[in-house]
């Protein structure tokens, strides 16, 4: 019955979790163009970045004005002296990265709209709706590897999410249980082996970027406008 299959379609392509993970570049690039989009059509948008703290992110100057709100959590790794990119994880990386996932649980809780915000529905009623139509949660599963927030936690957060917003969830890790590492070359929580993030098995959509050839490991440095 055509009414009865468009109409199942409809429910269940509202509020997906979509995950863009994998070694490869393009993660946050993929949410970026997917906050575009829905900002285009109309919704509401927010963007919360873990680990990506300073001022070397060229799509933040453009984003309040596209109406898309954002949030910056955590210290720069950038050395202003040396320009080199700090490794490792230290006690003001986790405390950042927790103030992050407690901003983005306040994302997520419904908004309260008064009746005449809405025009009227009822005589002392109140309507509640998502705030947001888009949460974005970029870098989050590098956080999760790096041991800076619990899977815990953002198992949690996704228990809360209202049934209408769409929650994107970025960052490296690997799909493939137990993959193991390129000879030499560490996942970045450490371990020579990369573990499957136990929210994964939650998505609708999960998307894994693999690297293939990076001009990074033929000595060209990230540019500005292009990978930043």
């Amino acid at each position: 019955m055509p009414g009865l299959l468009d109409g199942m379609a409809t429910s269940k392509s509202t509020g997906l979790i979509q995950v863009y993970t994998g070694n490869g570049k393009g993660k946050t690039t993929a949410a970026l163009g997917l906050a575009l989009r829905a900002r285009a059509a109309g919704k509401r948008v927010a963007i919360v970045f873990f680990d990506k703290g300073g001022e070397h992110y060229s799509e933040r100057k453009l984003l309040e004005r596209l109406g898309i709100d954002w949030f910056g959590y955590g210290l720069d790794r950038i050395d202003p002296k040396t320009e080199r990119f700090r490794f490792g994880v230290i006690p003001d990386d986790v405390a950042q990265a927790e103030q992050g996932i407690a901003k983005a649980m306040d994302l997520l809780h419904p908004k309260s709209l008064s009746p005449s915000s809405r025009g009227g529905v009822g005589e002392g009623a109140i309507e509640r709706q998502p705030y947001y139509d888009l949460l974005i949660l970029d870098e989050i599963n590098t956080a999760v590897a790096l041991g800076m927030v619990s899977e815990q936690a953002v198992e949690d957060l996704i228990a809360m999410k209202p049934p209408t917003t769409e929650l994107v969830l970025t960052g490296r890790t690997e799909i493939s249980k137990g993959v193991a590492a390129p000879p030499g070359k560490p996942w970045p929580d450490g371990n020579d082996r990369q573990r499957w993030l136990s929210y994964f098995d939650r998505a609708d959509l999960l998307t894994e970027m693999r690297l293939v050839t990076h001009y990074f490991y033929n000595g060209v440095p990230a540019r500005q406008g292009l990978d930043y």
